[in-house]
């Protein structure tokens, strides 16, 4: 299906989102500070703002506020999960905060950590973490926790650890005579230009799509991650204050993905849309979380992310969930929190969602919970990818650097388009923003 590329909204995003943090943290007691629990003086409604919409991740989460709504009727008399499109995810729930409406708890995007954690506007959750009986804060990875962290308190729990891969369609590969990418990765061949080649000769056969990254749709730039890493490429330095959109890796990474696009037939152009779970492509890099989506109306792989120039990469997404300090009932929130993580129900989102917990993360038990995935599938996917992994691009100003990269991106999306100049002009659009 062909449609016109969406262009940044007119809304500022990095604007909603630094006057609606700043309306929050601002707007009375002490931002982030959590009492001891009390009970209400009648039942509370829970609502915690979610971007998936797929059932059975629902249904999932329902459960689990159902059963805490059970065994606790003096604190809840229900836990409302509200789905918020991805690509609006961001700009309402800072509307919402904004307009004095805050969820109890939000998942918040990795992108955005550094702002909601810095800004005061979620609860330090550590203390009732911490205090749950049962809990075993200690069994949190401490690398899943870095980006929610400040000092000493933690202001969101790490609930989807998930690594990139790729979905393969091997009746697609298979019927366009290539090669099964399973036989590359164990040759240890299993390259981005092995995997473009062999995306654009079955997309010439079958008529379909390629190699696909999802969401990335030509908006969501940063889902370009999961490729420029295997570059040892990076927007910014480390430290976030100087500008790497034109270092060399970063310029060859990005001249790759354009030629794929634009000269190999391997990924699609600007305005197609390609569902790999609906047989629309051969390949889509994505999380095992969209795994629900098979239906199995074709024969399927689930493989580690290709290998660059600078070797295998390990690329993840992350999301925190965190509760809202000005919220209506933080309390209780957090308590709530403390039960939607705990280790059996840790262990029931592992179905979809990688969690933080150690002792979850062996192939065997997330088998058990991903009856779709094979141990093999997890353990080179999930297991390891969680090793020595690296988060999407995130920085403290990362809102305002998102739409202006996204912006100046725009005009690589042509044929001719001039890569490298591209990049300049990107750099010298962004390099303001780091120094703020």
């Amino acid at each position: 299906m062909h449609t016109p590329i969406r262009r940044p909204r007119a809304a500022a995003t990095g604007a909603a989102l630094a006057t609606a943090l700043t309306l929050s943290a601002c707007s009375g007691g002490e931002p982030g500070a959590l009492g001891d629990l009390e009970t209400p003086s009648e039942p509370v409604d829970l609502r915690m703002t979610v971007w998936t919409a797929d059932e059975s991740h629902l249904a999932l989460f329902q459960e689990i506020g159902d059963a805490y709504a059970a065994e606790n009727p003096d604190l809840v008399s229900g836990v409302t999960f509200e789905t918020i499109p991805f690509a609006d995810y961001t700009t309402t729930l800072t509307t919402q905060l904004a307009g004095g409406n805050p969820p109890d708890l939000a998942w918040v995007l990795e992108s955005y950590a550094p702002e909601f954690v810095s800004s005061g506007a979620l609860a330090d959750v550590r203390p009732v973490l911490q205090d749950t009986d049962g809990y075993e804060l200690d069994d949190l990875v401490p690398s899943t926790l870095e980006l929610w962290q400040d000092e000493d308190g933690l202001y969101a729990y790490p609930f989807s650890n998930s690594p990139f891969g790729v979905f393969v369609n091997t009746d697609q590969i298979a019927a366009a005579g290539q090669e099964n990418p399973a036989d590359l990765v164990a040759a240890g061949e299993w390259t981005f230009d092995t995997a473009r080649d062999i995306a654009a000769a079955t997309a010439e056969d079958s008529g379909k799509q390629g190699l696909v990254v999802r969401d990335f749709d030509y908006q969501l730039w940063e889902n370009l991650s999961t490729v420029w890493d295997g570059w040892g490429a990076a927007p910014w330095s480390e430290d976030g204050t100087r500008c790497t959109f034109t270092d060399p890796e970063m310029v060859d990474a990005m001249r790759w993905i354009h030629d794929a696009a634009f000269d190999d037939g391997a990924m699609p152009g600007p305005g197609t849309t390609a569902d790999f779970f609906a047989g629309d492509a051969a390949m889509t890099i994505t999380q095992i979380s969209r795994a629900s989506a098979l239906d199995g109306s074709f024969d399927w792989d689930l493989l580690p992310l290709p290998a660059g120039p600078a070797g295998k990469q390990n690329v993840i997404g992350q999301a925190g969930i965190g509760v809202f300090a000005q919220g209506e009932n933080p309390g209780v929130a957090a308590d709530f929190l403390a039960y939607f993580t705990n280790p059996e129900n840790a262990e029931k989102l592992a179905t979809y969602f990688p969690p933080p917990r150690a002792s979850l993360l062996d192939a065997a038990t997330l088998s058990a919970a991903n009856p779709l995935l094979s141990e093999e599938q997890l353990q080179t996917v999930v297991v390891d990818g969680i090793k020595g992994s690296v988060t999407k691009p995130v920085h403290q100003n990362f809102a305002k650097l998102s739409e202006t990269v996204r912006a100046q991106l725009d005009a690589m999306w042509t044929p001719d388009a001039d890569v490298a100049a591209v990049l300049d002009d990107t750099c010298a659009a962004v390099q303001p923003l780091l120094e703020e």
